[in-house]
């Protein structure tokens, strides 16, 4: 599991970021997204790139991904989200302080994952909307 920080402009910037990471980067969260404290991820930044910011951030989330932190900034790298996202690994020294703001911060309000929950359709005909799985759906199988 990989620790993301997504730090900018404003909230729709952030919303963007996240979905940007689902849909284009392949990442599945964990966790929903947290607020954190805009002055504090911009320290934390600064300490990781040891070098002072060139802005500074209105609005800052954080949420723990699936996949680990190399395959994380690989898949990052190939999309361009509209906010600043950062990987923090175990190794930096903010790691510790940032999970722990997780577990008491409040949720990231606006974002929903795109991905289906369901494993099958919907029979809508039926009064109790029960879910009718089929393997066969959408495949090109002639088995």
């Amino acid at each position: 599991m990989a620790l993301v920080l997504i730090r900018g402009e404003n909230n729709s910037k952030l919303l963007n970021s996240i979905a940007d990471l689902e849909r284009h980067g392949n990442l599945n969260l964990v966790s929903k997204p947290k607020i954190i404290d805009a002055k504090f991820a911009d320290r934390l930044v600064e300490n990781i790139l040891k070098s002072k910011l060139r802005s500074k951030s209105n609005v800052a989330t954080s949420f723990f991904i699936k996949e680990d932190t190399t395959l994380s900034i690989i898949q990052i790298k190939k999309i361009h989200p509209p906010a600043h996202v950062v990987i923090i690994s175990d190794e930096y020294d903010g790691y510790e302080e940032l999970k722990k703001k997780l577990e008491t911060a409040p949720n990231f309000e606006g974002y929903y994952s795109h991905k289906s929950k369901s494993t099958g359709m919907k029979d809508y005909k039926l009064k109790n909307k029960k879910i009718i799985k089929n393997n066969k759906l959408n495949s090109y199988s002639t088995k």
